[in-house]
């Protein structure tokens, strides 16, 4: 998986002014934890921030804070519930020894038959949460739905990828080819005129 450099100011723990203030100046207040660590209260620049966030990719961070580098994931962000704009960050310490559990993006690929059969494909999944040591840690998932049919769908625990484990509820829906509602129509009108009839219109 790619690496993201992120810079970062360390930062006292401050009150719910000073955390304005702070974002005020285009700072979002962040923290570092991890086992066997104390906690590591900084700043990043929010622009920045945004080749983090603003984006389907997912990194592996690493935090450069007061003259250390610090490998970690982003693991919990708290959102402006009007603007939008991202309030904090919550970054989990990791190392190339302990599994990683990250959200990885899929990426579908194939044709399926079920839309060559007519069928309209809807993706209703973009990323998947997976866990695994950093180097087995894929950039993407690759999917092929080209054996997906009509009316049928595909969930996480269809999927299997070695060196990784998938721990999003294998119950999610990845995506599915549903019949149209042309193709819906096309059907009742068939069966009304038994098909020989309407083919003579």
């Amino acid at each position: 998986m790619k690496h993201f450099t992120l810079k970062g100011e360390i930062r006292q723990k401050g009150n719910k002014a000073v955390l304005k203030a702070f974002r005020a100046q285009g700072l979002v207040p962040c923290n570092l934890y991890g086992q066997g660590m104390d906690n590591i209260l900084f700043t990043v620049n929010e622009k920045e921030l945004k080749g983090l966030t603003h984006t389907p990719a997912s990194y592996i961070v690493d935090l450069e804070l007061g003259g250390k580098t610090y490998t970690a994931v982003a693991h919990e962000y708290q959102w402006h519930p009007v603007d939008d704009n991202c309030l904090h960050v919550d970054f989990l310490s990791v190392n190339e020894t302990k599994p990683i559990v990250i959200s990885v993006p899929l990426n579908i690929t194939g044709h399926p038959k079920g839309v060559q059969a007519g069928g309209k494909f809807v993706q209703s999944a973009r990323s998947l949460k997976v866990c695994a040591l950093m180097k087995d840690l894929p950039d993407q998932l690759d999917i092929d739905v080209t054996p997906l049919e009509l009316d049928k769908r595909m969930v996480a625990g269809d999927l299997k990828f070695e060196g990784l484990q998938i721990v999003s509820d294998k119950n999610t829906i990845i995506c599915s080819v549903k019949t149209t509602r042309a193709m819906q129509q096309a059907a009742q009108e068939a069966a009304k005129n038994g098909g020989g009839e309407a083919a003579a219109e």
